[in-house]
């Protein structure tokens, strides 16, 4: 009976060290289940603060050599969805994005982080801003661990070639989703 019971804690110890291995995880301080009049954008009829979220991510597999982020929303009534925020080159000893980062005249981001257009046509984070009457859409927020320092694009890159480049250099990529409804006014 010792015996067994041995073994059985032995079993238990090796299983819970096997299946709890660190992933690479993407969190926020900032986000819960829906994103609030902080993250909204300003504009098109929205009166948010267009304040990027803050992000942090941690156990980026081996070989990580950079990271990007990208906001976008599927929900969007556009047949390709919108892309809300697209930052790479993002040096690899950078593991946290902080609120506001997004604001490029603001400089909260290390040098070189390259913030290319969004589908509103600016450089840097442009917030949830759905069409009223709309209903829920889901914002998917992703970290990209990516196995190149530099993707070789520019802040005027547009998000599908973005999108190209870090499908092609993707290691591994962590992402939250919130959700956002444009209130009726």
């Amino acid at each position: 009976m010792k015996k067994s019971f041995q073994i059985l804690i032995a079993l238990i110890t090796f299983s819970s060290s096997v299946f709890s291995q660190n992933t690479f995880t993407l969190s926020s301080n900032d986000l819960g289940g829906e994103a609030t009049i902080n993250e909204e954008f300003n504009g098109f009829g929205c009166t948010g603060k267009n304040q990027s979220p803050q992000l942090s991510w941690k156990n980026a597999p081996e070989g990580t050599k950079s990271f990007a982020v990208t906001m976008y929303d599927p929900d969007a009534p556009t047949g390709s969805g919108w892309w809300h925020w697209v930052v790479f080159d993002i040096p690899v000893d950078t593991n946290e994005l902080q609120s506001g980062a997004g604001n490029t005249k603001l400089n909260l981001t290390p040098e070189g982080i390259i913030q290319s257009i969004t589908d509103y046509g600016a450089n840097g984070y442009g917030g949830p801003c759905p069409p009223e009457g709309h209903g829920l859409h889901q914002y998917v927020i992703t970290v990209y661990a990516l196995k190149t320092d530099k993707l070789g694009l520019n802040k005027n890159t547009n998000p599908a070639i973005v999108g190209y480049y870090l499908w092609n250099n993707t290691l591994a990529k962590a992402s939250i989703i919130t959700y956002y409804q444009r209130k009726d006014k």
